[in-house]
């Protein structure tokens, strides 16, 4: 496992592939974290959102971290999503974790439970102090309904020396700057949601936990690594053709979207698990044009 500072650079936020008879693809898995890495990614996170992980059993979520964790070896730093229904179950997973090799975890809120604080609090503080390692909070009120409120957030760092990062996909760019007024350079702050990477950047996020770049990983890493070093004009070339994909990752049907786009440039299969179901009819039609007309023009990147 890498020691290096894998918060700072490009996390893929990685799907789970299936086969045709449901099961866990983990041959492709494995070589979809290592085409990750060659691309320039610094780490992983498995078994988020858009890993599909509520529909995963526990035996499977341990074999994905496993399989991941040897496949990028010496890479990158694999981290785990940590969501559940239960405080109890949430811990549980916590230590699975760190016991199959992750290097880091993502702590996410209670499965369908929104609540006030105090009850939010006590549940992500028994899973981080469940485990040694490092800890990035997942904030995204959109989709879970709890919002952790830039003070909130100052409240755990103080408390939890092993939080060290915040993907902060509530899509307000502004919370960038209120969580840096209160605690400066406490908490690494990664981008979560991909149509905004750039002014996140900008506004001082260190790092993109990414879901594109499951397809086009070197054009994501080019992307991040423009806006950090401050190459404006190239970044924005960049980032105006990839917007259109970009915006995929911030509706519904996201995990759809992305698998579909994996598939067509033959980087994975579009098979998802029920509930969800393949995009079909119009919905599918509107989202291969947007998918070709990226591929169509794909820009030559130096």
């Amino acid at each position: 496992m890498t020691t290096k500072n894998f918060w700072r650079g490009v996390l893929p936020a990685l799907t789970t592939p299936f086969q045709a008879d449901g099961s866990v693809d983990h041959d492709f898995l494995a070589r979809h974290v290592k085409i990750m890495m060659e691309a320039g990614c610094t780490g992983i996170v498995a078994l988020g959102s858009l890993g599909e992980t509520a529909t995963l059993t526990s035996e499977e979520k341990q074999a994905v971290l496993a399989t991941t964790v040897k496949a990028a070896g010496s890479s990158g730093t694999v981290l785990s999503g940590v969501a559940a229904l239960a405080t109890a179950e949430a811990v549980r997973a916590a230590r699975m974790a760190e016991e199959v090799g992750c290097g880091g975890l993502m702590v996410l809120p209670p499965y369908v439970y929104s609540t006030d604080w105090r009850e939010m609090k006590a549940h992500m503080s028994a899973v981080i102090a469940a485990t040694r390692l490092p800890c990035m909070l997942y904030n995204n009120p959109i989709a879970y309904r709890t919002d952790f409120l830039p003070e909130q957030v100052a409240e755990l760092a103080a408390e939890h020396t092993n939080l060290v990062a915040i993907k902060e996909s509530s899509a307000d760019i502004r919370r960038i700057a209120a969580i840096r007024a209160l605690i400066a350079e406490r908490l690494q702050i990664l981008v979560g949601v991909d149509d905004i990477i750039v002014e996140g950047i900008a506004a001082g996020a260190t790092g993109w936990v990414a879901g594109l770049v499951a397809a086009f990983p070197r054009e994501s890493v080019a992307l991040y690594q423009l806006a950090m070093q401050g190459k404006t004009e190239q970044a924005t070339r960049l980032y105006h053709w990839f917007l259109p994909l970009l915006r995929l990752d911030t509706v519904p049907k996201f995990v759809q979207l992305i698998k579909l786009t994996q598939e067509m440039v033959g980087m994975g299969a579009s098979r998802v698990r029920a509930p969800r179901l393949e995009l079909a009819g119009a919905e599918r039609e509107a989202a291969v044009r947007i998918i070709l007309h990226a591929i169509d023009t794909r820009p030559t990147l130096t």
